[in-house]
């Protein structure tokens, strides 16, 4: 019996606790899923908050129109979130010389706790060190627009991290670029939402006047915003707050004439990038119709042209010493035309023994002249000789060119 009493009251231990995370804002069992939604109207702490609440009691804004269609409800589960730049006026409001949380009040709790301090600077990005002066160059507003986020609680020593939409009127403090950094009804360090779109599975009670296709992701900005351009919550004029102000150097904008009920400015999203967008190359006729236009693979040669003739194939003796000729000798008749340029040749190369010429040989010989057979067909009708010859010269042996002379001409 003794067992099991133990046994029933640890089974109520467990339902109590569930019961109690329930009531601190649903707690955190699905909250860290990517498709988890935790809707926190403008006091809830929602789970695991890191401090008590910093925001100070202001006037009940006016919340902005919010973007989107408003004439059917979207489907059960979709959220369709429009994205605006932190630098929008009328984004946030406020009142006048007064600032909607207490920033040395939040630095005091988490001073008091370092490990909390830790797991804030770590979920902020920040030194654990400089956390005082991270908080000290927030600036305080409150959301005209139900915002999505990402949300952090501390839990187990650690930050926990889950998406949120923060409801219009609620206290946060934004840095210089227009992106909400902490949401003073619990002290949680906020982030820029994540990237999904589609279905959610909403966690909390809507509030009067939600609507998913109603919410809003802030875009921070490239550049330093100095000074945020606001709406008076109380009278809905125009106020210049500037950065790591609490409002004591409010100034008043009358020159703004943006109605301040009008919702703010959306931008579109950008259209996906194509695989390509540069356009196609142009290419002109001839290089279209040409062979030789078309690209060959690494390494290859180009294809011949269609003009040009069969190569002949040429022998090359190579000798060792090469001699080198000054000028390049006359083509002999007979000898293949030479190949156009462009145009593949076929080359077979011999490789002789080299003969180094002696140097009496080295000027060419000139053959001598054939002699001829004595020709008996030979004219008859040669010149006679001269009668005053002298006929008392010696005798010499006589050559003849074209044989020895008729038997008429020795008479003469």
């Amino acid at each position: 019996m003794p067992s099991t009493l133990r046994r029933i009251a640890a089974a109520a231990a467990v339902l109590s606790v569930g019961a109690f995370a329930a009531g601190c804002g649903g707690g955190a069992s699905g909250a860290d899923s990517e498709q988890d939604l935790n809707l926190q109207p403008i006091a809830a702490a929602g789970p695991d908050p890191f401090t008590k609440s910093t925001a100070e009691s202001t006037a009940t804004p006016t919340p902005a129109a919010p973007p989107g269609n408003r004439g059917s409800a979207p489907p059960s589960g979709f959220l369709s979130t429009s994205t605006v730049s932190g630098s929008t006026p009328g984004l946030y409001g406020g009142t006048q010389s007064v600032a909607s949380c207490d920033v040395e009040k939040q630095i005091r709790f988490l001073g008091d706790d370092q490990a909390k301090n830790r797991a804030f600077a770590d979920a902020a990005g920040v030194d654990p060190g400089s956390v005082a002066g991270f908080l000290r160059g927030l600036t305080p507003v409150v959301l005209r627009v139900d915002t999505r986020v990402t949300n952090h609680g501390f839990r187990g020593g650690s930050a926990t991290s889950f998406q949120s939409v923060l409801q219009a009127g609620t206290a946060v403090l934004v840095d210089d670029h227009g992106a909400p950094r902490v949401r003073c009804a619990c002290g949680n360090p906020l982030k820029p939402a994540n990237s999904h779109e589609g279905a959610w599975r909403d966690k909390g009670k809507p509030w009067p006047g939600y609507r998913a296709d109603g919410v809003v992701v802030v875009r921070p900005t490239t550049v330093v915003i100095n000074n945020l351009i606001i709406v008076n919550i109380t009278n809905n004029t125009w106020i210049e707050r500037p950065r790591g102000d609490d409002g004591q150097h409010d100034r008043k904008r009358p020159d703004i004439h943006i109605d301040p009920a009008k919702p703010p400015v959306t931008e579109r999203p950008s259209p996906p990038a194509s695989p390509s967008t540069s356009p196609p190359t142009s290419k002109s006729p001839s290089s279209s119709s040409s062979p030789s236009s078309s690209s060959s693979p690494s390494g290859s040669s180009p294809p011949p042209s269609p003009k040009c003739p069969t190569p002949t194939p040429t022998v090359t003796v190579t000798q060792t010493p090469t001699v080198t000729p000054k000028e390049p000798p006359a083509r002999l008749p007979g000898s293949p035309k030479p190949t156009p340029s462009g145009c593949p040749t076929a080359t077979t190369t011999l490789t002789a023994t080299p003969s180094v010429p002696s140097p009496s040989t080295s000027s060419p010989r000139v053959p001598s002249t054939p002699v001829l057979p004595p020709d008996t067909s030979a004219p008859s009708n040669l010149p006679s000789l001269p009668t005053d010859t002298p006929t008392n010269l010696p005798s010499a042996p006589v050559s003849y060119m074209f044989g020895p002379p008729s038997p008429e001409s020795e008479n003469v």
